[in-house]
């Protein structure tokens, strides 16, 4: 794991990831980093086994491989430090638990990460852990919602399925102003596209087992901290055992080689997918950042380097028909498989449920259907969604 800071080379993206994390002269001159599988490490003598001079000392407290990994992402998110948790989902709620006590209270925004949400609900209010959430849309009201007790923030932009942007440079202001961090689920972006340490943020979170594993093939979750919580973040993740596999390691540092170019081939895809839908027949909306009829688009444009490949659509549907419309659309596909996750080259369409949200409703005007676009082509992936959007008017 990564414990210093590591300063980004004035270089664009792309050669930046192909560099990062590992200086091949520091073994042997081989281009990738070994992969070293250990939970035992051997210590010279006595001294130095009491005294701890060593850099490696047991298997879940880092390897070549699992630094070689944090060192790149510390780089990318210009951060103090970075961990690597077993999940996505991991990197969310562990370094919840590292800085939330009993009598806390935790801000969360409406549109969250589902699975963290459950983790509040179940988890966290059963540790006397008081959980409140706030519409995306809240704006610099957000002030009004902070406590004496108010421990931490958490956000996500764009927001799961729904995709709204928030001001997070605004966010992080008015929190660390009222005593409070901030965390924020930056998956969708990657740190290629959105820096959330540099507009305020203590702890950028994300799944790598997306965009930067991008195969489909590998669960991973990171953890970048600034100077402020990286050691208390470090504690905690000694004290609970957290580690990575080796083998996953590399391959998420592997997949960070060519993620630029890959992400870029995702957002011109799907941006292109995502303006043809919103003039075909049967479509009521189209939720994506980069179109200039997004709600959030100046905002995203603002702040944003760029969008990944991920976005949702409200199909148009009379209330009653929501659901059939819904699984009508996604078993016409043929290209698009139905599957959770994303970020992988494959495409794929999920039905969504919004049931779970407390304060910013699901859209009124027909069923919502998040869209993974992958590395196909473009024609024939608008060729699988016309057989979509055709079943979908026919049910």
């Amino acid at each position: 794991m990564a414990r210093k800071n590591h300063e980004a080379p004035q270089s664009g993206d792309n050669t930046t990831l192909a560099h990062c994390g590992h200086d091949p002269h520091s073994f042997h001159g081989f281009v990738n980093p070994p992969v070293v599988h250990a939970s035992t490490v051997l210590f010279p003598d006595a001294k130095t086994t009491v005294e701890g001079f060593q850099k490696y000392t047991y298997g879940t407290h880092g390897t070549p491989t699992t630094d070689a990994a944090t060192a790149a992402f510390t780089m990318l998110e210009n951060a103090a430090g970075t961990l690597l948790y077993p999940s996505g989902l991991a990197s969310i709620t562990m370094p919840w638990l590292a800085f939330l006590r009993p009598g806390d209270h935790l801000l969360i925004v409406d549109s969250v990460y589902d699975p963290a949400r459950r983790f509040a609900d179940k988890v966290l209010s059963a540790m006397g852990i008081e959980v409140e959430y706030y519409d995306p849309a809240i704006g610099a009201e957000i002030e009004t919602r902070f406590k004496p007790n108010t421990r931490l923030l958490h956000t996500e932009s764009p927001g799961s399925n729904t995709f709204e942007i928030q001001d997070i440079r605004m966010l992080s202001d008015i929190a660390h102003a009222r005593g409070a961090l901030v965390s924020m689920d930056n998956t969708w972006a990657t740190p290629l596209y959105f820096k959330p340490l540099d507009f305020g943020v203590d702890l950028s979170l994300g799944a790598a087992t997306k965009y930067p594993s991008g195969h489909s093939d590998i669960l991973m979750g990171t953890a970048s901290a600034n100077e402020r919580c990286y050691e208390q973040l470090l504690d905690h993740y000694t004290w609970t055992g957290m580690c990575a596999a080796p083998d996953d390691s590399y391959q998420i540092l592997r997949g960070l080689r060519t993620m630029g170019v890959r992400l870029a081939q995702h957002q011109k895809s799907a941006l292109a997918i995502a303006s043809w839908l919103e003039g075909q027949p049967g479509v009521s909306r189209v939720l994506h950042p980069g179109l200039p009829s997004f709600p959030g688009h100046d905002l995203w444009k603002r702040d944003f380097k760029g969008a990944s490949g991920l976005f949702s659509i409200v199909l148009s549907a009379k209330e009653g028909d929501f659901r059939k419309r819904q699984h009508a659309f996604l078993d016409a596909l043929e290209l698009f498989g139905i599957g959770y996750s994303w970020g992988g080259y494959e495409s794929l369409a999920v039905p969504v449920n919004l049931s779970g949200r407390t304060v910013s409703k699901a859209p009124s005007d027909g069923p919502l259907i998040r869209l993974q676009i992958g590395l196909e082509d473009v024609e024939d992936l608008m060729a699988d969604l016309e057989k979509g959007l055709a079943a979908a008017r026919a049910a």
